[in-house]
């Protein structure tokens, strides 16, 4: 059989046993599409096997296409988490980090293991494939060559080590889930009470104009309107019965019913300065004004401000909401739109058929996947991965690799939404899909390549030695700073499984732990510590090796 015909045959194959084995849960767990790699490693015991250098290509691009699709879309919510947690579950990642160096430490010394092993246990059981490589660079040139018994050693651990890693990630996070008894749905909805704290609700208010002040002044020119973030939408002048649609160059006066829509703080900080509520509802009163929910799909609207836009002048029609992600937000001048935000507008008929066509308002748009900025990001972050960092002291240059760059870049493209035609803009279904066809490739090769070995080094004295101490350097670190976080920082549960995760920069881990709750959670966590935690695992790698030789 042609190398290429039996790789997708096997992988296939592999995927679809995984694939079941995962889904079966037992009260309520199971290992999702981790079970894959359990497969893999099962059918490279029994002898399947694919061409090495298709096996390393399907691997390594599985995981690109996870990291990527992940960072794509997590970038503007990491942004926020930084802000408001980000040295807290880095100094968790980092606490796991040291943890993890300093065991596999002690174990080398109470257990007279090979010298190299250390550092092959440290990458091994940590789950981190760039490590490995940076300190099989520091034992060659110690070694004087490129090969050697050292090296074999090292790889021997790492390979042992390896899947009892992501059983002790996997088994650390069902520890705390039951230890501490946590219920992951009302973990879920905390986090979701936080995000609608974060984003303040968007009310409207119908009021009578009272203050003299205000006489023919237009609304925008109000003092302090743009901080409140209020906007006018309806007006009904005074002695009128029609409603019209109204902007920020709308002249006010005493005894004119205005509709404002804003922020429930803003509305409330700015009714005195206008007059006082009414019960009148501009809703549902007559008039030449309506309602328009438009789809941004367009390209020539991303990337300006509001301001810049300019749109209630252009099109005589006002937008009162934004809604993106989910999360409705109040415009202001600073305000800029992302590919497939909802705006929420309100103007005559013919202004907001004119500015749904500005902003495109195509749905079949938004369900398309455009594959052009996809392979440009992956480009720009493999290209990226392999970019070399020095640090003082470490002999190394320190690499993101091909996990790191491709996250990294599709973070800044999410942040970036869009340069001229290009638009970093996935629908969510094809997010998901691309996510998971590549993290189960990547576990089908990682467990064929791992079961040609696993258990001939894990049956040896040796290779028991090295699996226990493996899964304690993976666990005791996990456990201690997951529970610490939980009982001393209150930290949410979906949360830590995401710093766990990225602690160890482990996709399958990453995979399960969104298996267990519906929230991008544990994602977002996992690409807000990764780039810190990739770093240390590398850096504490070469100085494993540096040490104990």
């Amino acid at each position: 059989m042609e190398p290429v015909t039996s790789a997708i045959l096997i992988v296939a194959v592999v995927a679809v046993t995984g694939l079941l084995a995962g889904s079966i849960r037992i009260r309520g767990i199971g290992l999702g599409p981790a079970g894959v790699l359990f497969a893999g490693i099962l059918f490279g015991h029994l002898g399947a096997t694919i061409d090495p250098e298709i096996a390393e290509f399907t691997k390594e691009f599985g995981l690109v296409l996870f990291v990527f699709t992940i960072g794509l879309q997590l970038g503007p919510g990491i942004v926020h988490l930084w802000r408001q947690q980000g040295l807290l579950l880095n100094s968790m990642a980092l606490a796991i980090v040291l943890q993890g160096a300093a065991l596999v430490s002690g174990f080398l010394l109470l257990l007279d293991l090979p010298p190299f092993s250390a550092a092959g246990l440290f990458s091994g059981a940590t789950t981190n494939t760039p490590s490995l490589g940076a300190a099989e660079q520091a034992a060659s040139i110690l070694e004087g060559h490129g090969s050697g018994n050292g090296i074999e050693t090292l790889t021997a651990a790492y390979a042992v080590a390896y899947p009892g890693g992501i059983v002790g990630i996997i088994a650390s996070m069902l520890l705390i889930r039951r230890f501490l008894k946590v219920n992951v749905r009302d973990e879920v909805n905390l986090l979701r009470a936080a995000e609608r704290d974060v984003h303040e609700p968007i009310v409207r208010q119908c009021l009578i104009v009272e203050n003299a002040n205000l006489n023919a002044i237009s609304f925008g020119d109000i003092p302090g309107i743009e901080e409140t973030g209020v906007r006018i939408s309806r007006i009904q002048k005074a002695g009128e019965d029609l409603v019209h649609g109204a902007t920020e160059s709308s002249p006010i006066c005493a005894g004119d019913v205005v509709m404002i829509v804003g922020p429930k703080s803003g509305v409330e900080r700015f009714t005195p300065i206008l007059g006082r509520t009414t019960e009148a509802d501009l809703l549902h009163h007559a008039g030449n004004v309506q309602f328009r929910r438009i789809f941004v799909t367009e390209s020539g609207a991303l990337g300006r401000s509001l301001r810049e836009l300019a749109l209630d002048h252009v099109f005589g029609a006002t937008v009162t909401r934004i809604t993106r992600a989910g999360v409705e937000m109040s415009p202001r001048g600073s305000s800029r739109f992302h590919y497939g935000d909802i705006v929420h507008a309100v103007g005559s008929a013919d202004s907001l058929d004119r500015l749904a066509s500005y902003l495109g308002n195509s749905r079949k748009s938004l369900n398309e996947t455009r594959f052009s900025p996809l392979f440009m990001g992956i480009a720009v972050g493999v290209a990226a991965g392999l970019i070399p960092f020095y640090f003082p002291g470490v002999p190394f240059p320190v690499r993101l690799g091909l996990a790191g760059g491709p996250l990294i870049a599709a973070i800044a493209f999410s942040l970036i939404g869009s340069l001229g035609r290009f638009v970093w803009y996935i629908p969510h279904s094809a997010n998901l899909a691309l996510r998971e066809f590549g993290i189960i490739l990547f576990l089908a090769c990682a467990g064929l390549g791992a079961g040609r070995t696993y258990f001939d080094a894990a049956t040896s004295w040796e290779g028991v030695q090295w699996m226990l101490a493996g899964i304690a350097v993976t666990m005791i670190p996990l456990l201690t700073t997951g529970i610490f976080a939980r009982l001393f920082w209150k930290q949410n549960f979906v949360t830590i499984c995401g710093v766990m995760a990225g602690s160890m920069t482990d996709p399958p881990a990453l995979a399960f732990a969104n298996s267990l709750s519906n929230s991008d959670a544990s994602s977002t966590a996992y690409a807000t510590v990764y780039p810190l935690t990739m770093i240390a695992r590398i850096i504490a790698a070469q100085a494993i090796v540096l040490l104990f030789t």
